[in-house]
């Protein structure tokens, strides 16, 4: 029987230069199971890349603060206090690095991402101050909630689609996967992957990018 997915996007359903790689139309329209996008991206990337795969809007946005399948969306997560954070961060001469417009965080509804070239330790001071905690994804800083993760998410679309959460098969490449991995019947880190993901997956492939995630993909569909 093929199990349902939670495939992480960034560094895994991309290319080393972060372009979506190309295989990923080919493979999931047809996987016979739920695919859930899971990601620390705002939640209209992933909503609008299930669109264009052609597969359901089954989404885990933002670490887990949106969760979306079956057409019904929850929001976990203090938005308002993840702002206070950065404006107090920018405030002490911290930039958020994503320029005026700053289409990263410009549609994020449950936290606020920071560029990964900012100053870390004083975001994780000023985060600590207001009871919010900082993860790394190798992309970003993601200011969130505490409590607030993607495995809390895959839960809930597992609760909706009335799906085992343990059934899912997890790929990812960083922090914010790693509670992911932890629900998950099955868990691969692609070789790209960062340090806390690679010790929390059941699987390090020796495959980066979508290459890896490729080949998890292909093994599972020989079994």
């Amino acid at each position: 029987m093929t199990p349902p997915l939670a495939l992480d996007i960034d560094g895994t359903l991309t290319t080393p230069d972060g372009t979506i790689d190309p295989r990923v139309f080919d493979v999931l329209p047809s996987w016979d199971a739920p695919v859930v996008l899971a990601t620390g991206k705002s939640f209209p990337y992933p909503v609008t890349l299930c669109h264009y795969i052609g597969i359901p809007e089954t989404v885990v946005a933002e670490n887990g603060g949106v969760v979306l399948a079956d057409e019904q969306v929850s929001y976990t997560g203090d938005r308002e206090k993840a702002v206070a954070v950065a404006e107090e961060f920018e405030s002490r001469g911290g930039d958020l690095g994503w320029g005026a417009a700053d289409t990263t965080n410009r549609w994020r509804e449950t936290e606020i991402a920071v560029h990964i070239d900012s100053d870390e330790e004083l975001l994780r001071k000023v985060a600590a101050e207001y009871d919010m905690e900082v993860v790394d994804t190798g992309y970003a800083y993601h200011v969130k909630t505490p409590g607030v993760e993607k495995g809390v998410g895959l839960k809930e679309v597992a609760d909706i689609l009335g799906v085992d959460a343990e059934s899912f098969v997890a790929v990812g490449d960083s922090e914010n996967d790693v509670s992911t991995f932890h629900v998950a019947a099955e868990s691969y880190a692609v070789a790209n992957a960062d340090d806390r993901a690679r010790a929390a997956a059941d699987v390090v492939l020796d495959e980066g990018y979508m290459d890896g995630t490729l080949s998890v993909l292909e093994e599972i569909a020989d079994r």
